[in-house]
């Protein structure tokens, strides 16, 4: 078995950590690798030593940030991801650092899921965005709110007037969609939401789709360029009267859930939830 770590180099304790779990994995027989330039650092092979195919598993050490980098920069490895939290909420990366030794132990066991969440793409004539959380369309230097325009299938929705658009996918809704009060979406299913940014009409509201449908968005606005964001990460510019087309991608994201880290309970906790059963 081959299994790629991913330290996260802000994180100060994510490089002590990586050599606790190679030590860990290597008794277990497990082949540790790791990106190139940090493979040194906490004993492990270089991640070129070795073929994409081969790697079983990824952890990503840090948050769900962490956990989004590597996906989008390793896009190559088709291997399911497991995610230490070493950030804050972690609705992805949910292994806390006290269950790190028994976690990994049930995933060398197999008591593991692997999850196959829906991801999204966004097409223009700038380019290609790939997304597992969300796309968001935003008036960035902008001062006053903007434009933009939603096609469905090609049917009119509606000319949002707002600060933008999120376009999220059931894992993302707990991340900015969530935050600008968009409905959380159980990771199964096969969905996606629209969430407009402070928007000016008070009727406008979040609208859940499933995923097969197109959506295409042109920015009406003859301000300047806006911003359109995969995931916090990469980003094409948008000019006034250019459109985007959004579409569920064939490339699923795969997360790796061990049996005793269930996403409801994680859910409860992660956003401090305080009912409780009589």
């Amino acid at each position: 078995m081959i299994i790629a770590l991913f330290p996260n180099e802000k994180k100060s304790l994510s490089f002590d950590l990586g050599i606790e779990i190679r030590k860990f994995l290597e008794k277990k027989g497990v082949i540790v690798v790791a990106e190139n330039e940090k493979a040194q650092r906490i004993g492990a092979k270089p991640l070129d030593s070795v073929k994409a195919e081969d790697i079983n598993f990824l952890i990503a050490m840090g948050g769900d940030g962490t956990l989004l980098r590597i996906t989008h920069n390793f896009q190559y490895i088709d291997a399911p991801i497991l995610g230490i939290n070493l950030g804050h909420l972690g609705f992805m990366a949910d292994i806390p650092l006290g269950d790190i030794n028994q976690s990994l132990t049930e995933l060398l066991m197999g008591k593991f899921n692997i999850e196959q969440r829906i991801a999204i793409e966004a097409h223009s004539e700038k380019g290609h965005l790939y997304a597992v959380n969300d796309i968001v369309f935003h008036r960035g230097q902008n001062y006053s709110l903007i434009e933009l325009s939603l096609h469905i299938d090609g049917v009119y929705l509606n000319t949002f007037v707002a600060d933008g658009v999120i376009i999220s996918t059931p894992n993302g809704s707990t991340a900015y969609s969530l935050s600008a009060g968009g409905p959380i979406l159980s990771p199964s299913l096969n969905a996606i939401v629209i969430t407009p940014i402070c928007p000016h009409t008070i009727s406008n509201r979040p609208i859940v789709l499933t995923a097969n449908h197109t959506i295409q968005i042109q920015y009406l606005s003859h301000y300047d360029p806006i911003d359109v964001r995969a995931d916090g990460l990469k980003a094409l510019i948008l000019r006034s009267q250019e459109k985007v087309t959004i579409q569920q991608s064939k490339k699923t994201f795969k997360l790796v859930t061990l049996h005793r880290h269930e996403y409801f309970s994680t859910l409860r906790s992660k956003l401090g939830w305080s009912g409780k059963l009589r």
